[in-house]
């Protein structure tokens, strides 16, 4: 299957507790580029979280946001950090020491504090437990979402290459008859010039100059890529960068078409080749 890069997915459950929901989001990027929202409860799992969505991913800027709503009267209550009350309360002393006029904090300043007071749950592992869960069914979610969106650039890339292969196959069967006028044209031209082709070096030069222009290796090679993007496409998995490489070669390739044209057919060939590349290079950046 080929994935594309973006994607989303969110799962919710009901707990005894309260509502635990994970969101998945992701767009194109060079590398795997995680960004991970936890709640408080839940930091603790923040390492496994990230082990469990790099084995899933292998490319791509994600954004894993994990949600725990608390109900009220479920199994959960209010704690409170006293080791990090204490230390507010020191710091503001020395604060006072420095600034007697500074206003005190109040209280309700202090228990609204990050991580002074928090809704601790009575069995954090079965919560660590149940995010892991939940996350396995988001991840499943996701890389479907993925799926379904790489299907698609699939199905644009193989119809990008099926038109380059109409203009390398409309083209191929015109390369001797454009090869030879060509050649009957150059040697036309030092006939008016020389009045004579006897001259060995003449000859010479316009065979030399008719293996220049010869673009028969170069539409071998674009027929060996475009057997070789298809491949990749059926096989499947994380082939962006693969991909990408080939363009790259594609683009060459057509580039070298344009430089040894000796025609108006060869010319506009080098320039849709161009374009459709152009346009499968803009997909290949969204997958995986």
């Amino acid at each position: 299957m080929i994935l594309s890069m973006t994607g989303f997915a969110s799962v919710q459950r009901e707990l005894p507790g309260g509502t635990l929901s994970i969101e998945l989001r992701s767009v194109n990027h060079r590398f795997l580029d995680l960004t991970l929202r936890t709640p408080e409860e839940l930091r603790p799992f923040e390492g496994a979280i990230r082990e469990r969505v790099a084995a899933k991913l292998a490319r791509g800027k994600v954004e894993c946001r994990v949600n725990w709503n608390a109900r009220a009267g479920g199994e959960s209550a209010l704690q409170l950090n006293t080791e990090l009350l204490q230390q507010l309360l020191a710091a503001a002393a020395v604060a006072k020491k420095i600034a007697p006029l500074a206003a005190e904090l109040q209280l309700g300043e202090l228990l609204r504090w990050p991580g002074v007071l928090s809704a601790q749950v009575a069995a954090p592992e079965s919560l660590g437990a149940a995010c892991l869960e939940v996350l396995g069914e988001a991840l499943t979610d996701f890389s479907a979402s993925r799926g379904r969106e790489g299907d698609k650039l699939k199905a644009h890339l193989l119809e990008r290459i099926a038109g380059m292969q109409a203009i390398v196959d409309q083209v191929t069967p015109l390369i001797p008859q454009l090869a030879a006028s060509y050649e009957a044209r150059m040697k036309a031209r030092f006939l008016d010039a020389l009045g004579t082709m006897d001259d060995d070096r003449v000859r010479q030069e316009i065979v030399i100059f008719a293996q220049k222009i010869d673009i028969d290796e170069e539409l071998s090679r674009l027929n060996a890529h475009f057997s070789e993007i298809r491949r990749i496409l059926d096989k499947g998995g994380s082939v962006g960068k693969r991909l990408d490489f080939l363009m790259q070669e594609l683009n060459r390739e057509a580039n070298t078409l344009g430089s040894k044209s000796v025609s108006a057919e060869t010319s506009r060939a080098s320039i849709e080749l161009k374009v459709l590349i152009e346009q499968m290079r803009e997909q290949i950046q969204n997958i995986e």
